[in-house]
């Protein structure tokens, strides 16, 4: 079942967030943390896809800041409109943003709780597992990770890179992988943005080949007593 929900950020921001509770006993939850795009078409498809895995799921619409419904494809002037709004985002509010999500997800009981994120997400998803209390986390391509990597993940992470793209160099996850040996760092023969499923810049194979590891290490550290 799928609905928009409203959270509550500890600086008294609200804003919306799409969520989805799956048709069986939740496994965990999940919180989905968008690109430059917001909570649009192909992030509602990933929110869904985690439901029918067997968790709660939610993404919250952290340009809510900035502009509300924000619903972006990733072509022309929704491109550079998306770049417009990134100019003005602010990481560390979003992070309150994601902690909102995540007390949302505690609300269900003693759930455990991930996050996921991609592009900017990616870079959030690092700097959630530094600063929240949550059990796992998964960066796909996050280009500003580097800037952030003397922060240390007190949660599991694992990070997910495109040997293509053109955005982020290999020399920034040689400097990840020398600062944080302890992160798996898996790559992939794609290019930048290689989950996004309706764009040029999706690679199917590697999307699913990258799903199924982060699928298999949320069931893993998002698992209740061994279970």
């Amino acid at each position: 079942m799928s609905e928009i929900v409203r959270l509550h950020a500890k600086d008294g921001h609200t804003l919306d967030a799409y969520a989805v509770q799956p048709g069986v006993t939740a496994i965990g939850g999940v919180v989905i943390v968008h690109e430059i795009f917001g909570v649009n078409a192909h992030i509602r498809s990933v929110i869904d896809g985690y439901a029918d895995d067997g968790l709660v799921a939610i993404a919250p619409a952290l340009f809510d800041r900035i502009e509300r419904g924000v619903d972006l494809k990733d072509e022309g002037a929704d491109r550079e409109r998306a770049v417009a709004l990134l100019a003005k985002f602010d990481l560390d509010r979003a992070v309150d943003d994601i902690a909102a999500a995540v007390e949302w997800l505690r609300g269900f009981g003693k759930i455990r709780v991930g996050v996921v994120g991609y592009c900017v997400g990616g870079t959030l998803a690092w700097l959630s597992a530094a600063r929240l209390n949550i059990d796992a986390a998964v960066g796909y391509y996050g280009g500003r990770i580097t800037q952030y990597v003397s922060e240390r993940p007190k949660a599991p992470i694992i990070l997910h890179f495109g040997e293509l793209d053109q955005h982020i160099p290999q020399s920034e996850l040689d400097t990840i992988g020398k600062a944080h040996r302890e992160v798996p760092i898996y790559k992939y023969p794609a290019g930048h943005g290689f989950n996004r499923v309706g764009s040029t810049a999706c690679d199917a194979v590697s999307a699913e080949r990258a799903r199924e590891r982060t699928l298999a290490f949320l069931r893993e550290h998002l698992k209740q007593n061994g279970k």
